[in-house]
């Protein structure tokens, strides 16, 4: 049977998604009796929702979800909603988990976090039970960040309470059975923050490894920040400086890589040109052999 590893030990993934889904259905009732409808993932969504099946009598679900997807990438977003909510009360993780992203984005709807989490929700208490193998495993896994990020939050003035014992749990769950990087990414961050329980570097060099190594740019330059600016691991130094030299090589310059150049600079500036210049050579060549694989670094 499929194990997930959390902090407490080794439980079995049976165990691990019993609590899980048990908590978010708890959450779940909440937040449904606080936006008025037990039924309903937005206030309109029962009559959205039977509009959609009488316009689509004859239209399957995963034909639906390529409607929505259509109308979408159109620019029809508003078009996208009613085929996309049809395709995710009838089965379509990657419907639901769209959605998801559209409210907590304000992409096509207006942005509604509690919306948002309610979808992702959905997504989880569906579909994780599918298996980390199952064509919907990639979204069931991105809606597990996406519950996290809110639980290390919260959402102000509604059922969905910051709570970072829950958050990670979640990306635990996500990091260990999926295998997701930013799951990882994120449970690493959690582990290197000393202001929250558990802080434990070791484990935060292990997870910010995992995904790294996948690809993820954010996980590289944290895993090589770690790496160089830990005083007990001097010897590491120039692998630190290789991994966020890899990061910088990789981000495109947007406001949120600006961290990243900063560090960088940072380590760069105390580095001696031989290890600059290692650096610059190790990442080019792993680049070169694995290029093709990157991870998102948000």
């Amino acid at each position: 049977m499929k194990k997930a590893l959390f902090k407490d030990g080794m439980v079995t993934h049976r165990a691990a998604f019993t609590r899980l889904i048990t908590s978010l259905s708890c959450v779940s009732v909440l937040t449904f009796a606080a936006v008025g409808n037990v039924y309903a993932l937005d206030s309109n969504k029962s009559a959205d929702a039977m509009a959609a099946v009488n316009q689509m009598a004859n239209v399957t679900p995963q034909q639906a979800l390529k409607e929505g997807a259509r109308a979408y990438y159109s620019g029809e977003k508003d078009k996208a909603l009613s085929p996309l909510r049809y395709a995710a009360e009838n089965g379509q993780a990657m419907a639901a988990w769209k959605l998801g992203r559209m409210y907590a984005q304000g992409d096509g709807v207006p942005e509604d976090d509690l919306q948002a989490f309610q979808y992702f929700s959905q997504v989880v208490r569906e579909y994780s039970s599918d298996g980390p193998n199952a064509r919907s495993a990639p979204f069931v896994a991105s809606a597990l960040v996406e519950l996290g990020r809110y639980f290390l939050t919260g959402i102000g003035d509604t059922p969905v309470k910051q709570n970072t014992y829950k958050a990670r749990e979640v990306f635990t769950y996500a990091a260990s059975y999926f295998g997701d990087a930013d799951a990882q990414y994120n449970l690493g961050l959690m582990y290197l923050d000393d202001k929250l329980p558990d802080h434990d570097r070791r484990l935060a060099a292990r997870w910010l490894k995992l995904a790294a190594v996948k690809g993820h740019v954010g996980a590289q330059a944290k895993f090589g920040e770690l790496l160089y600016f830990t005083e007990e691991l001097t010897t590491a130094r120039i692998t630190g400086l290789k991994w966020m030299t890899l990061a910088r090589r990789q981000i495109v310059g947007g406001a949120n890589d600006t961290w990243i150049v900063t560090l960088h600079e940072k380590a760069f500036s105390l580095a001696s040109e031989k290890e600059r210049r290692k650096s610059a050579e190790w990442a080019d060549e792993w680049l070169v052999k694995r290029g093709h694989v990157v991870a998102s670094s948000n």
